[in-house]
């Protein structure tokens, strides 16, 4: 059986490229410091997400490693 290794994809919405960075960020006004969220983005899309967040006043934190089973 040759079973195909799932990539992780990009959070923005109709885009089904690779995911290159994680971008993690939280609601402030919702949760605590400890609960974080991660959307995966492609290159294309890092800026309009992490400046998505940002326009809120989210923190927002990106990094440029992909964990294992982060699928999108």
């Amino acid at each position: 059986m040759n079973a195909k290794k799932a990539e992780a994809k990009c959070s923005r919405a109709g885009c089904r490229a690779r995911a290159t960075h994680r971008i993690v960020w939280r609601n402030p006004r919702i949760h605590g410091p400890e609960r974080e969220k991660v959307w995966l983005a492609c290159d294309e899309h890092l800026a309009f997400l992490r400046d998505y967040l940002r326009a809120r006043d989210f923190p927002v934190r990106v990094d440029t490693r992909i964990g294992e089973g982060e699928i999108g």
